[in-house]
């Protein structure tokens, strides 16, 4: 199975062209040390951009992007649409609530309607897992897949600002402990979040939750598992707050919100347990006095705001990179 994820013509691996270079955006598994890299040094080179008078570069002018976005977002919609207008793409934003597929149309027809009007690149977030590379594998082939968040399963471009966030503020990856805290059991973002930082070369991972909310067989991606809040983020350079997805949830798995806050909230009093220069970061929505306090949300040791902000050149990065590696691959073919 390694091989093949390190294989980049094996069929596996539909998100890069035969020579390596990205063409879809589905997950972080498979990618490389050194494609993680180039997709930060990428969105480097456009994270000032939005202190610009020109906020634009023509990379994508002519492309049309659409936003296929099945499940409600605010943030991530709204950050990938300004990450394409900042490249200069035409950009539709599907209501799929009001579209044909709310008339009984199946979702292949859907996208193979939208791409016969010469769409260049979906950026799909879906309930269901897997959907963004079933499109990318079965449906739309010839169109760049960014995946936006699919169930469960990956939401990679949020792993990847948040890996921006975390190389801003700390420098190397090399030598940092990090501390997933909270719903890991529902969060698309925790699994995508490990593997970027297992590939990026972090040296510890900690996943702080009660027993409920961790994944059975999670600690076979190399992360430490705590129960207790305080022994969990002990020391860590980086806590990474995550929300309970309380729509995901089936049964009681927890007593109550007010019961989560006193023992996995963060509070100032808890986040004294961290390293003296630990940054916090959350990748939102934030449920102050669920999973954080608003004095340390709003604290100067919070980075919640900046990572919004990363998020748009991170996706601009990704957004540039998979069409020019979907636009080479078109070429090769014809």
């Amino acid at each position: 199975m390694t091989v093949a994820l390190n294989n980049p013509a094996h069929p596996r691996n539909v998100q890069l062209t035969v020579d390596g270079r990205l063409k879809h955006f589905l997950s972080i598994n498979g990618l490389s040390r050194t494609l993680l890299t180039e997709i930060l040094d990428t969105a480097e080179s456009f994270a000032n951009m939005g202190e610009q008078s020109v906020k634009k570069v023509p990379l994508l002018r002519g492309k049309t992007i659409v936003n296929l976005f099945f499940e409600n977002s605010t943030r991530t919609r709204a950050t990938f649409e300004l990450a394409a207008k900042r490249l200069s793409a035409d950009v539709l934003n599907l209501d799929i609530k009001t579209s044909s597929a709310a008339k009984g149309e199946t979702l292949m027809d859907t996208l193979q309607n939208i791409e016969a009007m010469h769409a260049d690149m979906f950026v799909v977030r879906h309930a269901d897992s897997g959907a963004a590379h079933f499109i990318a594998s079965q449906v739309t082939p010839r169109v760049a897949i960014i995946n936006a968040g699919d169930g469960r399963h990956a939401h990679p471009t949020q792993a990847m600002l948040d890996m921006f966030t975390i190389r801003r503020h700390k420098g190397e990856f090399a030598g940092l402990k990090v501390a997933i805290v909270g719903d890991i059991l529902h969060s698309r973002v925790a699994r995508s979040q490990i593997r970027a930082l297992t590939t990026l070369g972090v040296d510890e991972i900690r996943l702080v939750a009660p027993k409920t909310l961790l994944p059975v067989g999670i600690e076979e991606l190399g992360v430490k598992l705590y129960t207790r809040m305080e022994e969990g983020i002990k020391d860590v350079d980086v806590v990474i707050m995550l929300r309970l997805q309380k729509e995901r949830m089936s049964g009681a798995l927890l007593p109550s919100e007010s019961e989560f806050y006193r023992l996995y909230g963060l509070t100032t009093d808890k986040l004294a347990y961290a390293h003296p220069e630990a940054i916090v970061m959350h990748p939102g929505p934030i449920n102050r006095g669920v999973e954080i306090e608003s004095a340390v949300a709003d604290g100067p040791r919070s980075v919640i705001l900046q990572q919004v902000g990363y998020g748009i050149a991170t996706r601009m990065a990704v957004m540039s990179m998979a069409m020019s590696g979907q636009m080479q691959e078109r070429a090769q073919i014809q």
